[in-house]
């Protein structure tokens, strides 16, 4: 990797300026975002009785969701027997909305407890739904230590909001 050159490296992804520049980011967005009306705003795809689902603002893959409890917790062992099942099957509704609209072919789902294990929000516990495609860690991600992201934040959730629409929560769990 020493001997490619400084642009191999970089490649234009402007919301990220937005993570780095934000020096009064909210450290409760999650909760702000469960507290708030304005879904948009917040990039939230669905609210359920004790959780929601939303986009990851400062994605590293395009369509990272994450689904979140309402109630704010910092540990997986807090949180209660029906938040659990949902969360979970916010899981499945995601996988589910993400097949159908970005094509995903697989996932990376799973929690970061602490900020040692990587947690952004370490004390508001969340499950993040990644979606993965073939061959996206190809020559960018591997010798370019560098992810591509082909889809803006807005275009997609507007897609994704769609998709909700189409296909309930319901029918998917149902099913």
């Amino acid at each position: 990797m020493e001997n490619l050159p400084n642009v191999w490296k970089n490649l234009w992804a402007p919301w990220r300026i937005e993570y780095f520049q934000h020096k009064d980011r909210d450290p409760d967005f999650l909760l702000t975002a469960a507290q708030s009306s304005d879904d948009e705003e917040h990039l939230v795809l669905l609210r359920l009785k004790s959780s929601f689902l939303i986009m990851n603002r400062y994605p590293y893959t395009a369509g990272h969701l994450m689904a979140v409890p309402y109630r704010k917790c910092a540990d997986l062992h807090e949180l209660a027997g029906p938040e659990r099942l949902e969360l979970l099957n916010l899981a499945i509704y995601a996988e589910e909305l993400l097949r159908r609209v970005s094509k995903a072919q697989g996932f990376n789902i799973g929690w970061n407890i602490g900020s040692s294990a990587g947690a952004g929000a370490e004390n508001h516990v969340h499950l993040h739904i990644v979606p993965r495609w073939a061959g996206d860690h190809n020559f960018m991600t591997v010798l370019g230590e560098t992810r591509i992201i082909p889809e803006g934040l807005r275009p997609l959730y507007q897609k994704l909001r769609a998709a909700v629409a189409e296909r309930t929560y319901e029918q998917v769990i149902s099913d």
